[in-house]
């Protein structure tokens, strides 16, 4: 009875992973992925001289990470994705769309980086580039033009550790995008900004190399 018990408890000890390799920690690169959902706010601007409301609306798809641990409680990660193409409701109705890139840089802190806890939550805050692209609106002879955005970030996010490399990841980002953008119609030009402001929630797995 006893050889089967200590049998027994060598074959689960085999079986889990050492808390060693759990410790997440300084050294380690990551990547995070999986489907991220862009939710800009609520009426994200106005041309007055139009008399246009712009609403900005939500967008899925696929998104990635790639990170570094350069001290046990610190990092850095970007967010990096294909391009997003929202549609663009203009005084409720849809009449154009743009496609934005936004990478995000964000300086993270683990408060349980280093140790075997399998939750490993994390706080972070960087900077934000968008680059938008393919702006289009539905109007004949009319067309839509973004500047590029600077905005500061912030984050927070959990990884659940599966093994030494895996793990399942849930993190939110809000971005601070703010666009002075402009339309041509008739051969006139009106200027606006517009408050994007987006919070990006993405779920998925993780892997440390």
């Amino acid at each position: 009875m006893t050889r089967h018990l200590c049998l027994a408890a060598v074959a689960v000890a085999t079986a889990l992973p050492s808390s060693a390799a759990l410790a997440y920690g300084a050294g380690d690169w990551f990547t995070h992925f999986g489907v991220a959902k862009v939710s800009p706010k609520d009426d994200n601007g106005r041309f007055d001289a139009l008399d246009i409301d712009v609403d900005v609306q939500d967008k899925s798809d696929f998104a990635f990470t790639l990170g570094y641990r350069f001290h046990d409680n610190f990092g850095v990660e970007l967010l990096a994705a294909a391009p997003f193409k929202h549609d663009i409701n203009l005084n409720g109705s849809e009449g154009a769309s743009i496609k934005h890139l936004p990478p995000t840089l964000t300086l993270q802190y683990y408060p349980l980086g280093g140790t075997d806890a399998w939750v490993q939550p994390y706080v972070g805050a960087g900077l934000n580039y968008t680059h938008f692209s393919d702006e289009k609106i539905d109007v004949p002879g009319a067309s839509l033009d973004l500047d590029d955005s600077w905005g500061a970030a912030g984050q927070l996010g959990v990884d659940l550790l599966i093994d030494d490399h895996w793990s399942l990841n849930a993190a939110a980002w809000y971005l601070d995008i703010d666009s002075d953008a402009t339309a041509k119609v008739g051969g006139q030009s009106y200027d606006t900004t517009l408050h994007i402001d987006p919070w990006v929630v993405m779920a998925g797995l993780g892997y440390r190399f």
